[in-house]
């Protein structure tokens, strides 16, 4: 019987409150999360405040400790 190496991957648990970064794609940057529901994820930019409400897209990935946030580029 073949083994098959497979990336496996679930939705991040996000909390309101929670403060993240997206390091790549359209979305990129740091993000408040102000709310969350069973489909969707709603966003706030800590910079610009704009707010926006996305289809849930996230995955775990790793929790880091950081000085500085919002980051700078």
């Amino acid at each position: 019987m073949a083994v098959h190496k497979v990336a496996m991957f679930r939705p991040y648990p996000f909390q309101t409150g929670q403060k993240i970064h997206i390091e790549t794609g359209p979305r990129k940057g740091d993000w408040e999360v102000i709310g969350v529901s069973d489909r969707k994820v709603e966003l706030r930019c800590p910079v610009s405040l704009r707010e926006f409400e996305w289809n849930r897209f996230c995955y775990f990935m790793e929790d880091r400790e950081i000085d500085q946030w919002p980051q700078e580029d």
